[in-house]
């Protein structure tokens, strides 16, 4: 371990959980992964709603407000993650990383708060042809904010002290559109980019990578070339992080699939499991969840 256990926190990890989908055990991998490649320890803050006996001492359980766990606000849009920006509920002394917890970590996330160019930036993953920048804001103000870059929360770097607005906005917005019938309510990653288009920032795929984006594709055989590829592996040694997104590659499924098997997403991407598209991310997953992982029970 690389962690510091005299210095003072420099930074906290947010983590989110309700309902019963994933385990202690899944969040104490997360945890340990964190710990493991952090220089110094951050605070870790666990967003729940309910009591999880089994984590670790210096995990620290925020429980969230009820009125974040409406029905509505725990479906796909997730909008119930936006608790994280409520006032009161992180400290403001410190900038916040937040991470999902099907998230594999492989290098110390620190690194991430050099993406704060302003204590008002808001950092996450782009995932629209629309990047993030310039032209992004220029667009967005010409088009009375109906134009904008979007992004994806797996991953979600900004201080608290300077976002508490975001959670406000929302709040204001479900009172008047409670069935999400404005556009940029309809997925918590949405409203951020909304919200806050003109202070976001890109989550290079050179730091944290979305599974489906990195090792699938619509074509099989691109893969194995992908793989092959010298910019490509330099760029996958160096990653930080990997998240699992998709109801597609979720643990569980993966750690049942046998060498050569294939699993074709929602949006007809494929995976090939085998060492020869995925490299050492292959062997990565099977240590980070091993053979014990928890299976959703919803």
């Amino acid at each position: 371990m690389n962690v510091s256990q005299t210095s003072h926190a420099q930074w906290q990890c947010v983590l989110i959980c309700w309902g019963d989908k994933y385990g202690v055990d899944i969040i104490n991998r997360l945890v340990a992964s964190v710990d493991e490649h952090s220089t110094c320890r951050p605070r870790f803050v666990l967003i729940t709603d309910r009591d999880r006996p089994g984590l670790p001492a210096h995990v620290q359980c925020v429980p969230f407000p009820q009125h974040w766990l409406e029905p509505a606000l725990k479906r796909s849009g997730c909008q119930a993650k936006l608790v994280m920006f409520e006032e009161g509920i992180l400290q403001t002394d410190l900038p916040a990383i937040y991470i999902d917890l099907d998230t594999i970590v492989m290098g110390d996330m620190s690194r991430l708060l050099a993406l704060q160019h302003t204590p008002q930036s808001v950092a996450i993953l782009p995932s629209a042809v629309l990047p993030f920048g310039a032209f992004a804001r220029w667009l967005n103000a010409q088009t009375g904010q109906r134009k904008y870059a979007r992004g994806n929360s797996s991953v979600v770097v900004f201080h608290p002290a300077h976002c508490h607005y975001i959670a406000r906005r929302f709040r204001v917005l479900y009172e008047q559109f409670p069935e999400f019938g404005f556009r940029p309510m309809i997925a918590d990653e949405r409203f951020i980019s909304w919200v806050a288009q003109a202070n976001m920032q890109a989550i290079s795929k050179a730091h944290v990578a979305k599974f489906p984006g990195e090792y699938m594709f619509y074509w099989s055989w691109w893969l194995y070339v992908k793989a092959r590829l010298p910019w490509v592996r330099a760029r996958r040694r160096a990653q930080l992080a990997v998240t699992l997104n998709g109801l597609m590659i979720k643990p569980e499924r993966l750690l049942a699939l046998s060498e050569g098997d294939v699993i074709v997403d929602e949006k007809n991407r494929k995976l090939v499991w085998s060492r020869h598209t995925l490299g050492s991310m292959q062997e990565t997953i099977l240590r980070f969840y091993g053979t014990a992982a928890t299976q959703p029970t919803v």
